[in-house]
């Protein structure tokens, strides 16, 4: 059987892995930009779908669907990001007969509109953050919208009904700035989702986001995992994700389980989800979304619990019964930090970092798992999310974990495009950081405290260059190669990237 995977980067091909472990065969769709990209020449087989900007590939379902016609799969594989939580998408796959790796399209729809998750969230008995019970009508006058914000009371936060990741989100501090937040919340979420409806929800100060996993088959069984912290982000996108969560009492962790699990049951979800929550300074937990789809930091939870999620998805897909030993989910098997290596420039705002990865050296060693799609002589595209990397440290504890992220970040090397690992290296070793006194508050407060220094020591990364620029030198001539550029020579991956070229 054949599995689609309609996605790219690192999560296709770990959904390919998975699928190759189960004795699946992997289909690979890509973009211009992508022809010779890792997840293409990892799969079983591969089709062009069309130019690199989003609309014309990766989220186009008409094309999707004629390669699976084509190709003639068992199963699409959504990933995360782009059609992962489209209900009109998981409905066109299984009416043109295929399985669709995730959630019913009804749950998608319910779960996937933040306005009426909070309703279902409501009639399970479960708080939310108080808000709009509906999004925010278009055609609503300056003076109406200000009346509206002020019955939520400020800051407040305008957040696009679909979606996630941070787009088409705006803090408003003052009524002021309510109408121009809204204009380019809308603008973003349109952009990012195809849909530009948003509400309004209170901003809780200083809180820990919180999350729990879940997987549930098609039977009525419904298994939540023990949490993952995600309060390290920066502009709402998470950057570090931990399990389990420093200070976390077995109590409070069991109502959370217990909440995720009431609120997948209102909805007769099925397969991978989470189910997000706000905790307060007192402990107070409160509904903030459910992603119906696996999530970006899926591999803390899979390091703590020894459970393959990816691997369930496709048995739930195949109609098997949920593991009745996954019951030991909630508690967790020592603790596990995950890193998050975008190609941004950590020194310049974290603008983004497109290019040709020119040198590359990727952590591993005990207790290291890395999740990526980077390759040298690989290219970043401008068209995607930055993220190349996933970086899952595992450890007895979490003090051992942090030693070995430590380890993990040194260890990790990219030449040719900027990264955050500087940003992480210094991160994973602040005394905060440590303490794990975290809210999401944490990177902004941090960052102000280092009044605009650098991250990246200018005089080492010269050294580094010289190194890297000196090996390939000595190399080349070894085998009688002549370049003045490092990485130019043919290598086996350029040879296949040109093949491939040539087949497109």
């Amino acid at each position: 059987m054949k599995v689609l995977v309609a996605n790219r980067g690192e999560i296709a091909i770990r959904i390919m892995r998975a699928c190759r472990e189960m004795g699946l065969e992997s289909v690979a769709v890509y973009s211009e930009c992508d022809r010779c990209a890792s997840h293409v020449t990892y799969a079983d087989e591969a089709y062009a779908i069309g130019a690199s900007e989003p609309k014309e590939s990766y989220l186009s379902v008409d094309k999707i669907l004629e390669v699976a016609e084509s190709a003639d799969v068992w199963a699409v594989h959504p990933g995360y990001g782009f059609l992962s939580e489209n209900g009109e998408f998981a409905a066109s796959v299984r009416a043109a007969g295929r399985v669709f790796v995730g959630p019913s399209a009804d749950a998608i729809a319910l779960m996937g509109g933040k306005v009426a998750a909070r309703e279902k969230a409501v009639a399970a008995g479960v708080p939310v953050v108080p808000g709009t019970g509906a999004p925010v009508d278009p055609a609503i006058s300056h003076d109406e919208m200000i009346a509206l914000a002020s019955t939520i009371g400020y800051p407040l936060l305008v957040k696009a009904v679909a979606g996630g990741g941070g787009k088409g989100m705006r803090l408003v501090s003052e009524p002021s700035a309510i109408t121009t937040a809204i204009t380019t919340a809308r603008s973003e979420a349109g952009s990012a989702f195809g849909d530009d409806a948003v509400y309004l929800e209170r901003q809780l100060q200083f809180p820990r986001h919180i999350e729990i996993q879940i997987l549930a088959d098609e039977y009525g069984t419904v298994v939540p995992f023990v949490e993952r912290e995600c309060s390290i982000q920066r502009r709402y996108q998470k950057l570090v994700e931990e399990s389990p969560a420093s200070g976390m009492s077995l109590q409070r962790r069991t109502a959370m389980a217990d909440a995720a699990v009431s609120i997948a049951k209102a909805v007769d979800y099925t397969n991978a989800g989470t189910v997000e929550f706000l905790v307060d300074e007192s402990g107070d937990f409160y509904f903030l979304e459910m992603n119906t789809r696996l999530q970006v930091e899926h591999g803390v939870t899979e390091a703590v619990t020894g459970v393959d999620l990816v691997r369930w998805q496709l048995r739930i897909a195949q109609g098997e019964k949920l593991d009745s030993t996954l019951g030991h989910t909630l508690k967790p098997t020592g603790h596990a930090i995950e890193c998050r290596v975008y190609a941004e420039d950590p020194d310049a705002s974290f603008l983004p970092s497109p290019g040709r990865i020119r040198g590359l050296q990727l952590p591993s060693g005990p207790g290291i798992r890395e999740d990526s799609c980077a390759v040298v002589g690989g290219e970043v595209p401008v068209f995607y999310d930055p993220l190349i990397s996933k970086v899952v440290a595992w450890g007895a504890d979490r003090t051992h974990a942090i030693a070995r992220m430590r380890r993990a970040m040194d260890e990790f090397r990219v030449q040719g495009i900027k990264t955050t690992i500087p940003f992480f290296q210094w991160l994973i070793r602040s005394r905060a950081f440590a303490e794990g006194a975290i809210d999401t508050t944490f990177v902004d407060a941090t960052l102000a405290e280092r009044d605009g220094r650098a991250f990246t020591d200018p005089s080492s990364e010269a050294e580094e260059v010289a190194v890297i620029g000196m090996a390939a030198h000595a190399f080349l001539e070894s085998v009688g190669g002549e370049t003045t550029e490092p990485f130019e020579t043919s290598s086996p991956w350029r040879r296949v990237a040109r093949a491939a070229a040539l087949r497109t």
